[in-house]
């Protein structure tokens, strides 16, 4: 399972599919842009994201 992050802009928790994909709770696919930032790749919308989990200190989420 990939590391997992939290949606601070509507709440969701999601996981990273590896490289720039994540994935939210609801399915939605996003592409990380920036290390707190994310786009919905089906609305195009920015999402503010943070490192959860075990492995928020490493570098390379």
């Amino acid at each position: 399972m990939g590391r997992t992050f939290f949606d601070l802009t509507d709440g969701d928790i999601g996981i990273s599919l590896g490289g720039n994909m994540l994935m939210d709770s609801d399915g939605d696919l996003m592409t990380k842009v920036s290390s707190g930032m994310a786009m919905d790749m089906n609305s195009g919308e920015l999402h503010i994201i943070s490192d959860t989990g075990p492995n928020c200190l490493d570098d390379e989420f």
